[in-house]
């Protein structure tokens, strides 16, 4: 039973993309961890951020509102993923993870807003 976001699955598999962004960073050069890597990071906290706050309204425009921005900053993220990865500031086996997992948290995301879709009458 779902009693708060917490429960949700797709908000916990979006905190796990946040952490595995986080780990990832590190392995970027210097230059780059105050600039591309702070916009990787918003973006990546945005999406479990936005499940919460949308769930937090308790109406379902709301929270399909919200979960679109989510979708929006998971789209972001995987852009700056691409980036890196075409200026080689990250191999390509480095960001695979992470766009894995991405993928999988939009595809929720997807069901999610396809479920609160068939509930309402």
């Amino acid at each position: 039973m779902i009693k708060s976001y917490q429960d949700l699955t797709v908000w916990q598999k979006a905190m796990d993309l946040v952490v595995t962004v986080y780990r990832l960073l590190p392995e970027m050069p210097g230059e780059e961890r105050f600039a591309l890597a702070d916009q990787m990071r918003r973006a990546a906290v945005s999406v479990p951020a936005n499940i919460a706050e949308g769930y937090g309204r308790r109406r379902d425009n709301e929270l399909k509102h919200f979960l679109k921005i989510a979708q929006g900053s998971l789209a972001e993220l995987q852009t700056h993923l691409y980036i890196c990865e075409r200026v080689q500031l990250l191999a390509k086996a480095d960001i695979a993870p992470v766009l894995t997992l991405s993928e999988e948290v939009a595809k929720m995301l997807h069901a999610f807003e396809a479920q609160i879709d068939h509930s309402q009458p």
